[in-house]
């Protein structure tokens, strides 16, 4: 290990780096020569890289985000909740890889902008398996 200045979080103290990623020796701002750079480095000097803004990557307004969802939440329970204001596309369940359980959070894709704001209007605030869910956009 070498101890040093995280790039990313180097004013919360001196860290640890691992040795298995390779090591930067140009010239870097704030941060001493030939420590830890991680895969980026141009993220510590700033300039982070930005997801393209292509149209397909937009929401279109189908695409809804579902939050404050059990644990114990099935994607088949969550598109049957859904179904009832229209047809479910996709439903995407946030997962904990090791245990598969909920992360308490998920996508549900409508088959259009109608359905997607029934589903806003009448399930936001809505009871799923003892929770109160939140519907939004």
């Amino acid at each position: 290990m070498i101890w040093g200045r995280h790039p990313i979080h180097g004013d919360q103290g001196i860290l640890p780096l691992p040795l298995h990623r390779p090591l930067h020796t140009g010239d870097t701002v704030g941060l001493c020569p030939g420590l830890y750079q991680g895969p980026y480095p141009e993220a510590v000097r700033g300039r982070i890289p930005h997801r393209s803004t292509s149209r397909d990557a937009e929401n279109p307004g189908n695409n809804l985000y579902v939050t404050g969802l059990s644990p114990r939440i099935t994607k088949r329970e969550l598109e049957k909740h859904f179904a009832a204001e229209g047809k479910v596309v996709d439903v995407h369940l946030v997962v904990d890889p090791w245990t598969r359980e909920s992360r308490g959070f998920g996508f549900v894709t409508m088959a259009s902008l109608e359905e997607a704001d029934r589903c806003v209007k009448y399930l936001n605030r809505s009871v799923l398996e003892g929770r109160v869910i939140m519907v939004e956009k």
